[in-house]
């Protein structure tokens, strides 16, 4: 078959796949089609953790027609037990005759592993099949299980000027309503939300998603950065502990007493190393990455986003540009962080595209030349 129709159905499988966004996570977004004679004949894609995998789906729904017939996949069959039995072995049991799949399994301890599973049964085998759409849906899941570590996604608003508050703090509203309903969408499709104490005091934020799906978001967990453990139990996050998960990332010294008062109401405290005061994020992340937490969304503030940049450790950014202009040199900047003196030395940003909601600009982009 020629390859140009191969990249016509990974792309109805890649469609399937993204149908799955903010349901399966700690597992990848998978989508698959069973075609026969040119035609797709069944259509599947992983929708929730536990349930079916993309390729039992699809399997299903083709029926007996699955029987010679060639499967797409975006992600290789798995070839292992987990919470469901082996891909692998529900594709040799259709009868399905070629296996046509957009990446390998990027988990080292099982890549390869499904394919060559299926190739020593006698079915063909292609890979490789638009691969790079493939990954970028899958980033999350790919530096997760690379590194141990969660994709971290930077999400900003700020004044033409680059302000995302006054000198005073006051940062409600700088992007319009449509800006922020997407916000929300993203916010669905992330495992946690991260911001800073100043910016939990000052904001008195919820960091939950609040947009109508279906089916319903699951509701991130939500992380407020406190070496020293001030935050107030009156807040909005933690009087909301009870309905979606909240952990308070604090120094290893911080107060007992402090920590009592906000467990009383559902608040997980969490204690790092924090040299010089501020939580160590490399061990914030590495925690994270042990309790299957695959993307976090960070929100602010200032210090946080310079924190994040300045250890490299941020992988992909949302910054909101609104059509205002603050003028005041003490207004809070974007990200406050190391002083560079050279140009040289700034942040490069790669891949960066460009999206309107109303006036608002939205800039889209990578801090990584190549995704994982």
């Amino acid at each position: 078959m020629p390859i140009s129709h191969d990249e016509s159905f990974m792309k109805e499988a890649l469609r399937l796949a993204a149908r799955g966004r903010g349901q399966t996570s700690p597992n990848p977004l998978v989508g698959a089609v069973v075609v026969r004679d040119g035609h797709v004949v069944g259509r599947g894609f992983h929708e929730f953790v536990g349930g079916p995998h993309a390729e039992v789906n699809a399997l299903r729904e083709a029926g007996d027609l699955a029987r010679g017939a060639a499967l797409y996949v975006t992600l290789e069959p798995c070839n292992h037990h987990g919470r469901t039995p082996p891909c692998s072995e529900a594709v040799l049991a259709a009868g399905i005759s070629r296996v046509v799949i957009g990446m390998s399994d990027p988990n080292p301890g099982v890549k390869g592993g499904g394919a060559a599973f299926l190739i020593s049964r006698g079915i063909e085998v292609t890979t490789g099949v638009m691969e790079g759409p493939c990954r970028l849906l899958n980033q999350p899941f790919i530096k997760h299980v690379t590194s141990g570590r969660p994709y971290v996604v930077l999400k900003g608003a700020m004044t033409l000027d680059g302000r995302i508050a006054t000198r005073a703090g006051d940062s409600r509203w700088i992007s319009n309503g449509r800006s922020r309903r997407f916000v929300h969408e993203l916010r669905c499709d992330m495992d946690a939300i991260l911001v800073g104490v100043g910016t939990a005091v000052q904001d008195n934020p919820q960091l939950t998603a609040r947009i109508r799906r279906k089916p319903p978001c699951r509701q991130p967990l939500r992380i407020i950065l406190d070496a020293g453990l001030r935050l107030p139990a009156e807040i909005r996050l933690v009087q909301t502990a009870g309905d979606a998960p909240v952990w308070v990332a604090c120094g290893e010294e911080a107060s007992s007493e402090r920590e009592s008062a906000l467990t009383r109401h559902g608040v997980t405290v969490c204690r790092f190393p924090a040299p010089e005061g501020y939580v160590d994020l490399n061990a914030l992340l590495l925690e994270l990455g042990r309790r299957s937490v695959n993307s976090l969304l960070v929100e602010g503030g200032s210090r946080v986003f310079g924190a994040f940049l300045d250890s490299g450790l941020a992988d992909e950014f949302f910054f909101f540009y609104a059509p205002k202009i603050l003028g005041d040199s003490e207004g809070i900047p974007l990200a406050a962080g190391l002083s560079r003196p050279l140009m040289s030395e700034a942040t490069p940003v790669f891949d960066v595209r460009t999206r309107r909601f109303g006036q608002d600009v939205l800039l889209h982009g990578r801090f990584r030349q190549a995704p994982y």
